[in-house]
């Protein structure tokens, strides 16, 4: 027995197949209660032990805005030279959207982690899955109110802890870039622009043991053509970035 309507679960589908790791941004500041009930929608994200090791830095200083631009731009130069062949390709997508964006936060591991051992005795990393869930809380949240949201990880983590002078023992893990957006991507950027192509869910579900004759870790799908509608179904069995 649920408790959700078929309308109420149908909007859940949509919203997840909806979602769209966004770039490109209007200014337009997002207003005071839309960002507090965005930043609830990421605490009430699931955390192992309880733990609730994510913490949110808003950015509204812009000249700190400029200098943590400045920090992904050189982490992207760096990342360009390790792709060898498809540098040039690389510098040419765009990559954040920090400089444009109505809100820029960044969320980060908090310093105590390790006090909490609960969940994570074998499996340390655990802290960092329960920020994750946290980000995609607040990525659902935003896209059903209409918010773009992009997930930045292009930077040195201990060059930005220091500018945002966290403590020791804290870790930035993404800068969020968030607001208003000319329109939703209608399918992932990096498949619009044939920088990477999404897998079937069926290549990367197995049965029983790894290999189970499911044919997992099959070649990704071929691109569809750019605006081409999918279902919420179809799109939920992509990586929808």
């Amino acid at each position: 027995m649920t408790d959700f309507t078929p309308e109420e679960i149908d909007a859940l589908y949509k919203v997840m197949a909806a979602r769209r790791d966004m770039r490109h941004f209007s200014n337009e500041p997002l207003p005071p209660e839309l960002l507090e009930r965005l930043l609830a929608a990421a605490h009430l994200a699931p955390s192992v032990g309880l733990m609730q090791p994510w913490r949110f830095i808003r950015v509204r200083d812009r000249r700190l805005r400029e200098r943590i631009h400045a920090l992904v731009d050189e982490e992207r130069s760096r990342t360009a030279a390790a792709l060898g062949e498809r540098e040039e390709e690389f510098m040419r997508l765009k990559v954040e959207g920090i400089l444009d964006c109505g809100e820029l936060l960044v969320a980060a591991l908090a310093p105590d982690r390790d006090k909490h051992v609960f969940g994570r005795r074998t499996m340390p990393e655990m802290d960092l899955a329960s920020v994750a869930c946290a980000i995609q809380n607040r990525w659902l949240a935003a896209r059903a109110e209409g918010v773009g949201m992009g997930w930045v990880s292009l930077f040195e983590p201990e060059a930005l802890r220091e500018l945002l002078r966290m403590p020791a023992g804290a870790k930035p893990v993404a800068v969020l870039c968030l607001g208003r957006v000319p329109e939703f991507y209608p399918r992932p950027m990096l498949e619009m622009t044939q920088w990477r192509r999404g897998c079937t869910l069926e290549s990367l579900v197995h049965t029983d043991y790894w290999g189970g004759g499911d044919g997992a870790d099959s070649p990704p799908v071929e691109d569809s053509p750019a605006g081409s509608a999918e279902s919420p179904t179809a799109s939920a069995e992509r990586r929808s970035d």
